[in-house]
């Protein structure tokens, strides 16, 4: 069984359309894009996943009838809704703890009043937005989970959003078989490899700020010595 999945599982990564079209193979694939989907909607350390690629793939394979059209794009809106849903809970959670309390008292009234505010106007397009964006996929409903006062809204968002993403790119990864082979192999690749990407820029943005800020302090150490 673990052979299996790693095998499909490899097959996505691959484009392997030969593995993916053997027989049992459907059920696999279903299982492994709820999973993905949902882990790296929810949980941040899941953020190099490339789910927007598996959800692009995930269209092609219905196009080319590996896969049953209204069957993925129920199980893909769903598991991204209720990864929202998970990382919201640990927002909640953490908002409990006595240090991340005494972080979020210890910003100005009138500044997480505007958080509110632009969480309550514009929540609809933040969560599209950050469905894009790894991290911020996962990062954006945790912060909501800690401030976010009306559950409810936070669902309609979240539904809502979940849908126009799995619309959007499993419309486009339905068109993608009408395009030159070498061409679609070439775009579902850069899918694939995109979220790695984001992620080692953000991580090599991060180390650069710290050691700017670390040579900044140090800088200024030694101002104060020689006065």
């Amino acid at each position: 069984m673990l052979d299996s999945m790693l095998s499909v599982l490899f097959a996505l990564w691959n484009q392997d359309f030969s593995i993916l079209q053997s027989p049992g193979s459907a059920a696999l694939i279903y299982s492994i894009v709820a999973v993905l989907i949902f882990l790296e909607s929810g949980f941040i350390p899941a953020a190099p996943f490339p789910c927007d690629s598996v959800v692009v793939l995930s269209g092609t394979l219905a196009a080319v009838g590996i896969l049953d059209p209204i069957a993925i794009l129920l199980l893909i809106c769903v598991c991204a809704a209720l990864g929202s849903w998970a990382s919201y809970l640990q927002g909640t959670w953490l908002n409990r703890l006595p240090r991340v309390q005494g972080w979020v008292k210890a910003v100005p009234a009138n500044r997480m009043a505007q958080v509110d505010t632009l969480l309550g106007r514009h929540g609809l397009v933040a969560l599209f937005s950050a469905r894009f964006i790894p991290v911020v996929r996962s990062l954006l409903p945790l912060m909501m989970g800690m401030r976010a006062s009306k559950v409810n809204k936070f669902h309609y968002f979240s539904w809502l959003s979940a849908i126009l993403w799995t619309l959007l790119l499993c419309s486009f990864g339905m068109l993608l078989p009408l395009l030159p082979e070498t061409m679609s192999k070439y775009i579902t690749a850069g899918l694939m490899a995109a979220p790695v990407i984001t992620l080692c820029l953000a991580i090599i943005s991060f180390v650069i700020l710290k050691v700017r800020k670390a040579n900044t302090k140090q800088v200024a150490k030694v101002e104060v010595v020689q006065k």
